[in-house]
């Protein structure tokens, strides 16, 4: 029973959370043209709120993020592509704007550095694992490897602990 009913709870608390992001766009914003709404829509979850940062302008409700999706939407109404639209907000506001940025020569670290840095990481793993083993195998096989008198010296001091000692 209190499990079913803290699962109920996550439920609705994840329904509230995931609508919240409807309330952003406020209804007259919307277009009538539930086409053009779609596009102005997927366009701006791909536009950064400039106030935000984190948040894609469909998401926000910061005043910026508002006049960007009022931008979108005008432009759409004009005839622009969605590559029109966006190339207007890149070369009015730069890069910055596009939560996905562009895989081109500028922004090529960005791109590549996360994946040289897993890299990197996974081969340091990789070679401390490989030294520490040789490193163990070779203390292993210094512990195993006696001399012939050291093998003679640790039997005579294994019977000398193991036969009666005399009463002195």
């Amino acid at each position: 029973m209190r499990l079913t009913r803290i699962i109920l709870l996550a439920l609705v608390g994840l329904i509230f959370f995931a609508s919240m992001a409807a309330y952003a766009v406020q209804p007259d914003e919307v277009m009538s043209d539930p086409a053009r709404e779609s596009r102005a829509r997927d366009l701006s979850r791909e536009l950064r709120c400039m106030v935000c940062q984190n948040q894609s302008i469909d998401d926000s409700d910061a005043p910026l993020a508002r006049d960007l999706r009022l931008l979108v939407r005008e432009r759409i109404a004009s005839g622009d592509s969605d590559a029109q639209v966006i190339d207007f907000l890149v070369a009015r506001y730069g890069e910055f704007v596009l939560l996905k940025p562009r895989f081109n020569a500028r922004t090529l670290l960005l791109w590549l550095l996360p994946p040289l840095a897993l890299a990197g990481g996974g081969l340091a793993l990789w070679v401390n694992m490989r030294r520490r083993s040789a490193a163990s195998a070779s203390e292993d096989d210094s512990l195993i490897k006696l001399t012939a008198d050291e093998e003679a010296r640790l039997e005579r001091l294994l019977d000398a602990e193991t036969s009666p000692q005399k009463p002195v």
